[in-house]
């Protein structure tokens, strides 16, 4: 796993290593992993830096500091580096000094720069760009690098609420900001550079999950288990008007490793004909034992749909409640009183039936997911996964993940279905929920970037990659 701190924790533990740390040293550090960032990105674009071009945007403080210091080293690899100083009278004294010394260039215009590096705004910074800082942005064409954030993206929520800038790589000092995970189309790929920060920081507010994380947490069959120990998942989906989100569902289950399959429903036809290795009933009652149950994808909203998830609740085990029984939830309360309080419940919404559910309640999803997400939870006691191309999972306790999509293959229609019956399969093997939701989120998006390879894929197709993308992740650790 992988810790996720805020702006002020990170300020904080910055603040306790600059008490015991001569002047200047913690920016130059930072500053020599952003010049070997950059000149990694020359050699890449253009086979080598010397006479490459950069241009540095240079905001006051220590953000601009930063990239002044970075063009300062990235001098000494003969790289012609030119400083757009966007508040000449706030620039960083000491950064600009070392810069003109190196033979750094000032100038009020962008140039035709290889790459450009953005220390505009740093941590501390709240809003869009202002008009100067944007219309500037704006001309860039070359490659951008942003140093610590993109300006004008809220570092501690990742949201955007005018002109900003959209980097293809930042490099962040000392520990991962929650703008790194929540708005990685505006970060591009990060790049942490150790400043020594590590013993001061405390428990991170965020986490994500590696490919170890979920390597070792999806179980896979062993000697001594039957179909019975590796978990019997229960599905309760689907209509006479959307059996495909049975089919969906269930066939995600299925091959997510479960070591049995019920389904209950009115598309029972359907599933049976395409998984004949699942059984098969018309209702929750007649559906049998199941450690875990999958609820509400193309359920239907009308009185049937009530009484499928009332019959779910009912039978007390950890349940996944999806789409229309989300719906019905926000619609008719009253609908939790079958739940048994200490039965753990994932709820998977996006944003739209998260407004459904959560604006009853006082609780609007606005710019700041995660403190939404983590409000509902607690609200509600249940887990929390807030579908997005960042997806945040939050627990009642406070726990919260991050899974960071690195594409957008999986917008398209059924996808959902498929992430239920991965969440449905992880519940049933006795997998903790917050974790089950996290892992199945993880596991969703690598199934998507193998059912695209590169083109849209339907759901369907991301159904079928998920054993591919289980292979792939216990190969990556070494446990295959």
């Amino acid at each position: 796993m992988r810790g996720v701190w805020t702006t002020e924790q990170v300020r904080a533990a910055e603040d306790r290593l600059l008490a015991r740390t001569p002047e200047g040293a913690l920016m130059r550090r930072a500053a020599f992993g952003v010049a070997a960032v950059a000149a990694s990105m020359l050699r890449d674009l253009t086979g080598g830096t010397a006479g490459r071009r950069v241009t540095l945007l240079v905001g006051a403080g220590n953000n601009g500091g930063d990239a002044l210091w970075a063009g300062a080293f990235l001098r000494r690899r003969a790289v012609a580096v030119t400083a757009v100083l966007l508040a000449p009278d706030r620039a960083h004294a000491a950064g600009l000094a070392a810069f003109r010394k190196a033979g750094g260039r000032v100038s009020a215009e962008l140039g035709d720069p290889d790459l450009v590096v953005d220390g505009i705004v740093g941590l501390s910074a709240r809003g869009s760009l202002r008009p100067a800082a944007a219309a500037l942005v704006d001309q860039v064409r070359a490659p951008i690098l942003a140093v610590d954030l993109p300006s004008g993206v809220d570092p501690n929520t990742g949201a955007v609420d005018g002109p900003a800038v959209r980097a293809d790589v930042t490099v962040t000092f000392g520990a991962h900001k929650p703008v790194h995970v929540l708005n990685t189309g505006h970060c591009g790929e990060v790049h942490l550079v150790d400043i020594g920060l590590g013993p001061e920081l405390p428990d991170p507010d965020l986490i994500t999950l590696d490919a170890d994380d979920v390597a070792f947490a999806w179980r896979v069959p062993g000697p001594a288990d039957d179909k019975y120990t590796q978990g019997v998942t229960g599905v309760a989906a689907g209509s006479a008007t959307y059996p495909g989100a049975a089919v969906l569902s269930s066939g995600a289950a299925v091959l997510a490793t479960s070591g049995m399959v019920r389904y209950a429903g009115w598309a029972a036809d359907e599933v049976r004909g395409r998984w004949p290795e699942l059984i098969a009933t018309g209702t929750v009652e007649d559906a049998g034992r199941v450690q875990a149950w999958v609820v509400g994808p193309g359920l239907g909203t009308g009185q049937v749909g009530r009484d499928v998830l009332t019959a779910v609740f009912d039978d007390a085990v950890p349940t996944c409640v999806d789409a229309d029984g989300i719906t019905l939830l926000a619609s008719t309360p009253s609908l939790w009183d079958a739940r048994d309080p200490d039965v753990p419940v994932v709820l998977t919404p996006h944003a739209r039936e998260f407004a459904r559910i959560a604006d009853p309640l006082g609780i609007e999803l606005g710019a700041d997911r995660v403190a939404a997400a983590r409000a509902l939870a607690k609200r509600l006691d249940v887990v929390v996964l807030l579908k997005g191309n960042a997806t945040v999972v939050a627990a009642p306790d406070g726990r919260t993940l991050v899974n960071a999509a690195t594409s957008s293959w999986l917008a398209t229609a059924g996808s959902g279905d498929v992430l239920t019956g991965l969440i449905g399969a992880l519940l049933a093997s006795g997998l903790d929920p917050w974790l089950a939701a996290g892992c199945a989120a993880w596991l969703h998006v690598r199934a998507a970037e193998l059912a695209a390879d590169g083109a849209p894929a339907p759901a369907s197709a991301i159904q079928q990659a998920i054993p591919a993308a289980i292979r792939a992740v216990r190969a990556s650790v070494g446990t295959i």
